[in-house]
């Protein structure tokens, strides 16, 4: 047993679990922690995407009761219908982009300053989109969605196929810019990313199942259960947080650490990939 290898692999899994679902993406920390742990190759890229089921088992255990309820009411009631219908909506948008422009982006996109530059444009628009919120609030329950509110959050999931962006942020963020209030683009966001992420790590493993072994799995289980875990910890929390709290101190913190690669890069202090 590799025990460095699979003690990477925890603290990749909750460095996954503790960023997923916070608006300062988890692909651009664990493309940056892993430069750090010499975790760069593509079963990395793999492993990174992978283990989002754990964090996803996370949120299907939160939102649980309404899922259930909604797989119950489903073919009978139309709220239930509704909501199924806006998710589905939401979510094709990326799986166009993903299939057309996931290995370009991969290949090109997933360097630190390409990170560091999206945590800083994103933590601008975090703090416009906050400034503006209390004035412009049309939509106060994920009920009240229309479909065409889905898709618009669907296309502004696309643009955190940016790592660095971050696909919470953007879901979140873009969903308070359309009128939805903070509650409602985050517990959308959350409903968003069960068929986002399970269609994702579901494609990856498929994808690149050349570079697996059975030997592979302890690392993989390893991942998963700490990103699981981790992530539970942190939407329980974030649920908690946004009753009362913005999203600004976020803003400041992608700011101040997107600043802080690209300063370290620049002086050689950190090499980070």
């Amino acid at each position: 047993m590799d025990i460095p290898l699979l003690a990477k692999a925890a603290i990749l899994g909750v460095v996954e679990g503790l960023t997923e679902f916070l608006p300062i993406s988890s692909t651009g920390h664990l493309i940056l922690v892993g430069s750090l742990l010499g975790w760069t190759d593509e079963k990395a890229k793999v492993f990174d995407i992978a283990i989002q089921s754990g964090a996803i088992l996370a949120v299907i255990l939160v939102y649980w009761q309404r899922l259930w309820q909604t797989l119950r009411d489903l073919p009978t009631q139309a709220q239930a219908q509704r909501f199924a219908l806006n998710v589905t909506i939401a979510f094709f948008p990326a799986v166009v982009l993903g299939l057309t422009l996931g290995a370009a982006i991969k290949a090109h996109l997933f360097t630190a300053t390409v990170v560091a530059i999206a945590l800083i444009v994103g933590g601008f628009i975090i703090l416009w989109a906050e400034a503006r919120q209390s004035r412009h609030v049309r939509v106060q329950s994920v009920d009240d969605m229309s479909p065409l509110d889905a898709l618009k959050v669907g296309l502004v999931q696309c643009v955190a196929m940016i790592p660095g962006t971050s696909r919470s942020g953007a879901t979140i963020i873009g969903g308070m810019l359309m009128g939805l209030s903070r509650q409602t683009a985050t517990d959308f966001s959350f409903y968003l990313a069960i068929p986002t992420l399970v269609g994702a790590g579901v494609y990856s493993l498929y994808k690149e199942r050349a570079l697996l072994s059975m030997g592979d799995i302890p690392m993989f289980a390893v991942g998963t259960v700490f990103a699981f875990f981790s992530a539970w910890v942190c939407v329980r929390w974030l649920l908690r947080y946004i009753a009362s709290h913005s999203f600004v101190p976020f803003a400041y913190y992608r700011i101040v650490f997107g600043a802080l690669i690209l300063i370290t890069a620049q002086l050689g202090w950190v090499d980070w990939g």
